[in-house]
């Protein structure tokens, strides 16, 4: 059991933890040379595509140090704030964390937000600072930044060691220092089984594997299990570890992270955070282990397949998509104008984009998407309350009491360069100013409090343009505050279209529609007639742009003859063009919606 190490890599998105974990995976020699690509554990395509974890990995290492054999369980973590709730998960089930630190950029949102929940747990914090082989990297600055966050630890600048992920240099000692620091997993193989489930994924022979972290006890295939949280029995058909591919096992003791086939078809079974013991009653334990904080979904929309025949098929997708991702959230919703179709709830807006990605790619369905929301608490003048998760849901103006809506605590960490670029930003969001905190020489963190639906569309892009990509946020939910809304509806071609009405407040509803229509104007597709696009509140009409039409040169195979040849082509254009106008619609694609919303 001295052997074992359990960690984790946290940082913020682009700090380098993957390329981190391929170090270590080719110093371990755990993966063989000709397998080896950069990522190696971001399995995913658009993982490797955007260049981004999105899913937490683990995987199991082998090295030897000083004649000693050692077991390495790392975790390898998303960075982007839509991916915090994995990062959670993962932290649950290790005993230290590495806290990686770009030389480059310095100290960032998430960084301080994994680390105060790496903290909370208990972790032993092992400091590094990567890309340190770069020409602007900024290493001084950025230990002195590191010392200023873990001031309570009483770190030391000898403890933070200096990486390049990318070169390899420093890899060794940081590994070797994760073996002397981050403590031994207590061993307890003799008490009764007790595994935290803390991620899970469906596999369509085999059913939910669970990934677990095994705290006390022992499990082999063929014991008979039981769910403490679902209070389900299963068996569990095979054990193992990830290298990262499965490799299975005979026996998994208290200490290791590993996988269990429990054979069971229906997710909320095994669900994350529940804790799998035995089934027998005299060796089964008295007490599950305390989970984690489940996430809370912060966007709402609604999808819709383009043919109500689909409707079953999208349903179907949904459930094998919640099957590994733990955080989504959905239930069926039905639609006068778009028909059945299913509300669903995500963690912020990138994750809204990757989940209709992987529909669209992994499923073939082609989608209905409405304006992303956050939910609203109303109360009606009958005494009733409700939640408002979309437009279409909200009630008759006149039949509310009041209205309240989530608001957030948001800190911004940026360089003293961009303060007043980021400030001119907050201005044109509702919020209040709070204060100011310098970390290190280099770097402040603005706090704000603001609505939660000002920032869960295009703030973060915006926030990265002032601060010519810089600057980061994070952001946590405080209470719910009052708010007068209007429900803004959109006409595209004199047809209503449910998919792109947004709730918003009453005083900036003018500003909001005109904005809007210029936007879906930049993004629609040209169409063979102009589109009117138009902002309406109640029916009044606030804002319009329209949409030139395409059109195609039908005199261009003429040439010579008397110029009333062309002129009567080109009437008869003209009236098709009218005809078009009067008779025709516009469909928007998730692509074009997605712009939209973004």
């Amino acid at each position: 059991m001295k052997s074992i190490r359990n960690f984790v890599i946290i940082a913020h998105i682009d700090h380098g933890k993957s390329t981190l974990a391929d170090r270590f995976l080719e110093l371990t020699h755990s993966i063989e040379k000709r397998k080896m690509q950069e990522q190696y554990l971001d399995q995913m395509d658009l993982e490797r595509e955007r260049g981004i974890t999105i899913k937490m990995q683990p995987v199991t290492m082998r090295y030897e140090d000083g004649g000693e054999d050692y077991t390495l369980n790392l975790i390898d973590t998303p960075g982007h704030v839509d991916f915090s709730y994995e990062v959670s998960r993962s932290l649950a089930a290790v005993e230290g964390a590495i806290l990686l630190v770009d030389a480059t950029n310095g100290i960032q949102a998430q960084t301080v937000a994994h680390l105060s929940v790496a903290i909370e747990q208990g972790l032993k914090i092992i400091p590094a600072i990567n890309k340190i082989d770069l020409p602007q990297a900024q290493v001084k600055e950025v230990e002195e930044e590191i010392l200023s966050l873990l001031i309570s630890m009483d770190c030391d600048v000898n403890e933070i060691y200096k990486i390049s992920a990318k070169t390899g240099e420093g890899i060794e000692d940081l590994l070797q220092g994760v073996i002397k620091e981050v403590p031994k997993p207590e061993h307890k193989p003799d008490e009764p089984l007790r595994a935290l489930i803390f991620d899970s994924i469906y596999d369509d022979f085999r059913g939910v594997i669970s990934y677990a972290r095994i705290k006390e006890g022992k499990i082999k295939g063929t014991d008979k299990i039981y769910f403490m949280g679902s209070k389900e029995k299963s068996e569990a058909k095979e054990v193992g570890i990830f290298t990262p591919q499965y490799k299975k096992k005979e026996v998994l003791e208290s200490g290791d992270i590993g996988y269990i086939v429990s054979g069971t078809k229906e997710i909320e079974t095994a669900g994350i955070g529940d804790t799998i013991t035995f089934q027998e009653e005299k060796r089964r334990a008295e007490s599950p282990i305390p989970g984690y904080r489940q996430p809370q979904a912060v966007v709402f929309s609604t999808i819709f397949p383009t043919s109500d025949s689909n409707y079953d098929d999208l349903r179907d997708a949904f459930d094998k998509l919640k099957l590994n991702d733990a955080s989504l959230y959905f239930e069926p919703e039905h639609s006068a104008v778009l028909g059945r179709g299913l509300k669903a709830g995500f963690l912020g807006m990138l994750h809204m984009e990757i989940i209709l990605e992987r529909l669209e790619r992994e499923h073939d369905l082609e989608l209905i998407v409405t304006a992303p929301s956050v939910a609203y608490d109303v109360k009606l003048t009958s005494g009733e309350s409700e939640t408002v998760f979309t437009p279409s849901q909200y009630p008759d103006p006149s039949t509310i009491e009041e209205v309240k809506e989530p608001w957030v605590h948001l800190k911004i960490i940026v360089s003293p360069d961009y303060m007043n670029n980021v400030m001119s930003l907050l201005k044109t969001i509702r919020g209040e100013y709070k204060d100011t905190e310098y970390i290190g020489t280099g770097r402040l963190r603005i706090n704000y409090e603001t609505p939660l639906a000002e920032i869960i569309s295009d703030f973060y892009d915006n926030l990265k343009n002032v601060t010519s990509g810089f600057g980061s946020m994070a952001y946590e939910f405080i209470d719910k505050r009052e708010v007068d809304l209007v429900k803004l509806d959109i006409l595209l071609a004199g047809d209503e279209v449910p998919a792109l009405a947004r709730l918003v407040p009453k005083d900036e509803a003018d500003k909001s529609g005109r904005k809007l229509v210029e936007k879906i104007k930049k993004v629609l597709p040209p169409e063979q007639f102009a589109v009117a696009i138009q902002a309406a509140i109640g029916g009044k009409i606030i804002a319009r742009e329209t949409k030139s039409a395409l059109r195609k040169d039908v005199t261009a195979g003429m040439y010579g003859g008397d110029y009333t040849r062309k002129r009567k082509l080109l009437e008869k254009q003209k009236k098709g063009k009218k005809r078009m106008k009067k008779e025709g619609s516009v469909d928007l694609d998730t692509d074009t919606m997605m712009k939209i919303f973004q």
